[in-house]
């Protein structure tokens, strides 16, 4: 009597892209399945595409706008806040003129401040700490400075600095 093998092939674990590209087709897969939902595919593709237009053609601070509608010409755009809204629209007649260059027909651009969306938060400081090498050399360089006045504010500015350092240890 032959026994099932119970040897399996090594398969690696799918990477993010592989997985990313999955959904992607499990939602187009979803849109399409439905006759309702199929209408909706040819205009979220439309959108998706306008929206990697706008974003070429904006500054990177601006990465929290996206596209809410874009008919009869008129492309509505939303804000996080209306700092950030009167910043873009200072850069609406570029924006505009780029995506007429790309063959959008773009007569004029609307914005509506979302405040319920929140922007991304800022990337943080990173901080750098002084190894005890640096700050002897700091020291160092502070004892070797002359004390006339043009020096003074450097010696003053690094003592400090040596300072504070030696009390946050």
């Amino acid at each position: 009597m032959k026994y099932a093998s119970t040897f399996t092939p090594y398969r690696p674990a799918p990477t993010s892209a592989q997985r990313m590209a999955k959904s992607t087709k499990g939602a187009s897969d979803f849109l399409r399945s439905n006759s309702t939902m199929a209408a909706l595919l040819p205009a979220l593709s439309r959108m998706a595409t306008l929206q990697k237009a706008v974003a070429a053609g904006l500054p990177a601070m601006f990465t929290a706008c996206e596209i809410l509608n874009f008919e009869a010409g008129v492309l509505v755009m939303s804000s996080p806040n209306a700092a950030l809204a009167a910043r873009l629209k200072q850069q609406l007649p570029k924006l505009q003129d780029r995506l007429q260059n790309d063959g959008w027909q773009v007569n004029s651009i609307r914005i509506k401040v979302q405040v319920g969306k929140i922007a991304p938060p800022p990337t943080p400081k990173r901080v750098v700490e002084l190894t005890d090498n640096a700050l002897t050399s700091f020291a160092e360089l502070s004892s070797s400075l002359s004390t006339d006045p043009r020096s003074q504010g450097l010696k003053d500015a690094i003592d400090a600095m040596i300072r504070r350092r030696q009390a946050r240890a």
